[in-house]
């Protein structure tokens, strides 16, 4: 079976056309609960993630399938990646998107010192600035948990015939 071209969405670049906010996962459906009672966020973000992807392939593509769907995630969204990658897994199956990879860039824990305009990323748990160690600090990135991009893959005119020009 042949594979067409690769549709590319960004939250840089070209939008679905469906004008989602893929940056905007907190408003996730209700999450799952545990056997143990607690609440597992990982899979109300996992859903959010599939419902965004599923309604960005274009009217005209129904067919196509979503490959792969590119997330950051900030060391302080308080995001397990590897239950949000088994969330993914198990909430996709039998959607539009099942079988899709999901990829996540982690993001460092960055800062900026408000007093002496000092950039650094965070590596312990303390939070000061190692140039002048005032506490007067604001966060550059770490937060962040965003769908990056979602590539789509259309099925190409030849797949239905492995051999098109096999004339023997």
């Amino acid at each position: 079976m042949g594979i067409g071209p690769i549709l590319f969405f960004s939250a840089y670049g070209t939008t679905p056309p469906t004008g989602l906010q893929c940056t905007c996962l907190f408003g996730a459906a209700a999450p799952e609960k545990t056997e143990s009672g607690k609440k597992l966020h990982e899979m109300g973000i996992a859903l959010q993630v599939i419902e965004i992807a599923a309604a960005s392939v274009p009217e005209h593509l129904r067919h196509a399938r979503v490959a792969r769907v590119n997330l950051t995630v900030g060391k302080l969204s308080a995001v397990v990646i590897d239950s949000l990658r088994f969330c993914f897994d198990v909430a996709s199956k039998e959607t539009p998107i099942e079988g899709a990879e999901l990829v996540v860039e982690e993001v460092d824990v960055a800062a900026r010192c408000n007093g002496c305009a000092h950039q650094w990323t965070i590596e312990s748990p303390a939070f000061s600035c190692p140039a002048c160690s005032s506490g007067d600090i604001t966060l550059v990135s770490g937060r962040e948990l965003d769908i990056r991009s979602i590539e789509i893959e259309e099925e190409s005119s030849d797949a239905a015939d492995p051999h098109p020009s096999d004339s023997h």
